[in-house]
This record gives C-alpha cells, sequence and structure tokens, in this order.
C-alpha cells in the first residue's frame, strides 16, 4: 500500500493505493479517505492512467458533495463536562497525569479518566474519545447482547458467537464466518431503529456473507423499511461519534 495526500475544498484526505490480485480496478471514498485498487497484472502505463482518472474522479466528487465527505473533527471534552448518549448522561472527571498509558473507569454515570500528560494534543484527545466510547459500551454491553439474541430468535434462529462494542470509524458493524458479530459504539448516537437495522445487517451476514440479491432479501424480509435506516445513517452518520 502507498499513501498520498489530496487537498480538496480546505480539506486533507488520505489517499490509500493498494495494488492488488484482483480482475478490476476500483476507487471509494470514506469521509477522510479515499481507496484506490489497483490489479497488479494491469501494465505499468495502464496503472497510471486508471491511478490519475480515479484522483480526478475523487476530487469532482469532493466538490460535489462537500458536506458529505467533509473530514471528522475531532470532539473535544473538558473536565466537569456531561455528554448524552441516547437517554443517558455521563458526567466526565479527567485529570492528567505524566505515565506512559491512559485509562479510564465508569462508576454508575461518572466516568473518571486519568490521562497521560507527556501524550501531544492531539493523541490525548484521542485517548479521552476513545475511553470514554470504551467505558460507555461496557456499560451498554448487556442491552447489545439482549437485542441481538431478541432480533435472532425473531428472524433467523442461528447461532451467534461472541457479540462485542468496537471504537470503529470505518463501518457500522461487521460479521465474522465464526458468527462473532461487531457493533459500532458510534451507533449509540443513533435512533434505536436504526441500530436495529445495523443488527439485522450483521445477524443476515451469518447466513449470506455478501451482499447478494439473497442478503437483501433476507434484511428486507427482518425489516420491510430497511433503506430509510440506511439513508438516515448517509444523512446523520457523520454526527454519531464520541
Amino acid at each position: 500500500m502507498r499513501i498520498e495526500r489530496l487537498e480538496v475544498n480546505g480539506n486533507k484526505y488520505l489517499v490509500k493505493i493498494y495494488h492488488e490480485d484482483r480482475s478490476n480496478a476500483r476507487v471509494s471514498i470514506r469521509r477522510d479517505e479515499i481507496s484506490i485498487r489497483i490489479p497488479l497484472q494491469m501494465n505499468r502505463e495502464e496503472q497510471f492512467r486508471q491511478l490519475m482518472t480515479f484522483k480526478a474522479w475523487a476530487i469532482n466528487k469532493l466538490k460535489e458533495n462537500i458536506g458529505r465527505f467533509k473530514p471528522e473533527i475531532q470532539k473535544e471534552y473538558k473536565n466537569g463536562d456531561a455528554i448524552k448518549v441516547g437517554d443517558e448522561e455521563y458526567n466526565l472527571d479527567i485529570s492528567f497525569k505524566s505515565k506512559q498509558s491512559s485509562s479510564a473507569r465508569i462508576i454508575g454515570n461518572s466516568i473518571y479518566l486519568l490521562i497521560s500528560s507527556d501524550l501531544s494534543k492531539e493523541k490525548q484527545t484521542n485517548h479521552i474519545s476513545t475511553l470514554i466510547s470504551r467505558c460507555v459500551a461496557s456499560k451498554r454491553l448487556p442491552k447489545l447482547h439482549d437485542k441481538l439474541n431478541e432480533l435472532n430468535n425473531l428472524h433467523f434462529n442461528q447461532k451467534i458467537n461472541k457479540i462485542f462494542f468496537k471504537h470503529n470509524k470505518s463501518n457500522w458493524g461487521s460479521c465474522s464466518k465464526a458468527g462473532n458479530i461487531n457493533i459500532s459504539t458510534r451507533l449509540l448516537f443513533a435512533p434505536n431503529d436504526v441500530s436495529e437495522y445495523v443488527c439485522i445487517h450483521e445477524l443476515a451476514h451469518i447466513i449470506e456473507h455478501n451482499h447478494s440479491d439473497k442478503f437483501w432479501a433476507l434484511v428486507e424480509k427482518a425489516m420491510p423499511d430497511y433503506k430509510e435506516k440506511v439513508q438516515w445513517l448517509k444523512e446523520n452518520g457523520g454526527e454519531c461519534r464520541f
């Protein structure tokens, strides 16, 4: 993989270029990242042409969709802040100490964070965000277990292996072939029906490990109006973050 940087509309984007054993070239944009995948067997001249074509396409797409692909601005939290996640509010107690790592614990609806003062401001902000996410997720994990099991019993009747919340920014959820389901902590900020859609989406992957017509038929049978939830995520997903 090769990484380049691109600036469009005053925003900076990472361009990740992969040369892979694949039959076709493709490009995709995810918020602050552009992924370009080029077949290894393509000759160098054609690879260069394809790369330039994809970059030009990405630039035009970014200019046309300024709001949709605007890079995420990291939230900053201060000691004493209160944050609302779903129907619950949490109070933050943030302190700093010269140490190698940062840590956090949640007691009731209070989150106590001890952040390394040896880190840069950017890393401190990232540590705080990640640790808050993990604390809230640990408290909400039993509810996620209940919801996935309920939906599975209603619609799929498959074997679920392990269930996790992940501080994941690249997708809303995932399901492994072993039946492990990961749900992004960002969904804690989404309406219940939207979170339910993502759970159904991942449960359907236990049966169909793809996005074929059969897969979407399973999703639609369990949630006929799932496309409304997909649209909500496209329009509002950028605001769902710690």
